[in-house]
């Protein structure tokens, strides 16, 4: 679509806020890409809107990764193994999202936006084992999580960071702080798996991604700074974070439902 200066500023301002909170707590912001798109930057669909999301939120990922990377927070094998599985679910899913209707994606997507919402708020932080090696137990239990989270990320265009953080603790026992480092690779690789799909037929709004991901790396190094801060004291963050996720998905429920009345 073409940009009003307003749009673009909304697209940097928007990506800055997804950004933050993917280099803070690995997740969760993601989710919030696409409500954003929607409804602040303003892009003509849900569909459209995914795609774009994927994209942008696949490049700040990388660029959080590279920051945690330099912070010696990534373990690569638990991170690769995750990452790979989580591809091909997310090829599957991105394939299974295109063909839903709009209006019922959006539906889907605010409901499971409370899910990760209340996830959120019950999941517990645990230390963990920073110093974890990967095992083929822990490989195999890696691999099927992976999967299956990320068939969910490429159906909704989400990072799955929110997933993806319980979800490599869960495989591989080791600490929350390693876990999030690690989950920005599958974010970023879900994202791209997702984002190509949609971009074969058309769903991408390359100028309002690029934007986005311009915010998103500028957010993101501040998020990425805090994490490592607050490493073991993010519950208060997360609370907070959880409370945002429900606004959202309770104006999303709304506007979808609305939209059934009416048609």
């Amino acid at each position: 679509m073409d940009l009003s200066l307003l749009q673009a500023g909304l697209s940097v301002l928007s990506g800055s806020v997804v950004g933050f909170a993917l280099g803070l707590i690995g997740g969760g912001g993601s989710i919030l890409a696409v409500p954003l798109l929607l409804y602040v930057v303003g892009l003509p669909n849900a569909h459209m809107a995914i795609g774009t999301s994927a994209l942008a939120v696949a490049a700040n990922a990388f660029a959080n990764l590279a920051q945690h990377a330099r912070n010696g927070t990534v373990k690569w094998p638990c991170a690769a193994v995750f990452a790979v599985a989580g591809v091909l679910g997310a090829l599957l899913g991105s394939t299974l999202g295109k063909a839903v209707q709009g209006d019922w994606l959006l539906l889907l997507f605010a409901l499971v936006m409370i899910a990760v919402g209340v996830a959120m708020l019950l999941r517990r932080g645990g230390e963990g084992d920073p110093s974890v090696r990967i095992t083929p137990a822990i490989g195999v239990r890696l691999a099927g999580i992976g999967f299956l989270t990320g068939l969910l990320s490429g159906f909704f265009g989400i990072g799955g960071g929110f997933l993806i953080v319980p979800g490599i603790m869960l495989g591989s026992g080791m600490a929350v702080l390693n876990a999030v480092g690690s989950s920005l690779l599958s974010v970023g690789a879900f994202g791209t798996a997702t984002a190509v799909n949609y971009a074969v037929s058309g769903l991408v709004d390359w100028p309002v991604a690029g934007l986005f991901i311009v915010g998103g790396v500028a957010g993101g190094t501040l998020g990425m700074r805090l994490a490592v801060r607050l490493a073991g004291r993010k519950g208060m963050l997360t609370r907070v974070f959880a409370g945002v996720i429900f606004a959202v998905a309770a104006y999303m429920l709304y506007r979808s439902v609305g939209t059934f009345l009416v048609s």
